[in-house]
């Protein structure tokens, strides 16, 4: 075998359909294991793992997204949150919201007499994120499994790049879709698989040669920007996630691909 075949097997790392299905919560409830990157933990004991990983990046965590995207995250977010269609007054939950970002961007939209919230288990990323002093967005800690909001209480819900993050990952749309609205709309912004085989490459090379030392490097844990890749190569893709919102009652469910599909917006009704 050649260097460069070898290279390309090497980088290879996307799951199969039955692997990525072992993500889903049929599996992980019937297994009482859970995966956070590539490594399979207790069900129980991957919220604590995920927490204890944000808790190491917290203070880097916008910084790093920046450089590590070269600034294009900004974009993909300003997307996510047009497809919500925001009117001024409208209260938006953005769950794992984590710094805010794109709580901010729905707060810009909904006015003085709207409402927009940040909802994230991590203590250190809420407090991250009230250091910038957005204007407009109010943080509330707690689990996405469990929203401590009441049924029908937001007019449009986002979650970015969290949802793979999340244990149970249907619980986690169920309640998103119970706290929503009828006739509300919900986002979701999460990597995925680029189209091109060519880009895939040159995409995974950077994700696992390049990121984990860059991440390394500044933040002092190279772990956390491996576990990072091996996530995303975990997750259902664009249409196996469609169906799931299918099957919890989502209406109008919409793909919209970025950036040679490295991101990937899911938009729905209630």
């Amino acid at each position: 075998m050649d260097l460069d075949k070898k290279m390309i097997l090497d980088l290879d790392k996307w799951y199969n359909r039955e692997k990525r299905h072992e993500q889903l919560e049929r599996h992980v409830s019937e297994t009482r294991t859970a995966t956070f990157g590539f490594t399979a933990y207790a069900e129980s004991d991957k919220r604590h793992r995920v927490n204890r990983h944000f808790d190491t990046i917290a203070t880097k965590y916008d910084f790093m997204n920046t450089l590590l995207s070269g600034g294009i995250h900004y974009a993909w977010k300003r997307r996510a949150v047009e497809t919500l269609m925001i009117k001024p007054q409208d209260k938006i939950l953005d769950v794992c919201g984590g710094t805010g970002d794109i709580a901010s961007l729905s707060a810009s939209r909904t006015g003085k007499k709207g409402m927009s919230v940040v909802y994230d288990m991590n203590l250190k990323m809420i407090e991250q994120g009230k250091q910038k002093s957005i204007k407009g967005v109010t943080f509330v800690q707690g689990d996405a499994e469990s929203i401590s909001f009441p049924d029908d209480s937001f007019d449009a819900v986002s979650i970015g790049f969290g949802i793979r993050n999340v244990t149970h990952l249907e619980t986690g749309f169920r309640e998103i879709f119970r706290v929503l609205k009828k006739g509300g709309t919900m986002c979701c912004l999460e990597f995925s698989k680029p189209d091109n085989s060519v880009f895939r490459f040159l995409y995974d090379l950077y994700s696992f040669r390049i990121m984990p030392l860059i991440g390394g490097l500044i933040t002092g844990s190279q772990e956390a920007y491996t576990a990072f890749p091996e996530s995303i190569r975990a997750f259902p893709l664009p249409e196996e996630l469609r169906l799931i919102l299918k099957d919890i009652g989502f209406k109008d469910i919409k793909i919209r691909k970025l950036t040679n599909g490295i991101a990937v917006i899911h938009s729905a009704r209630k």
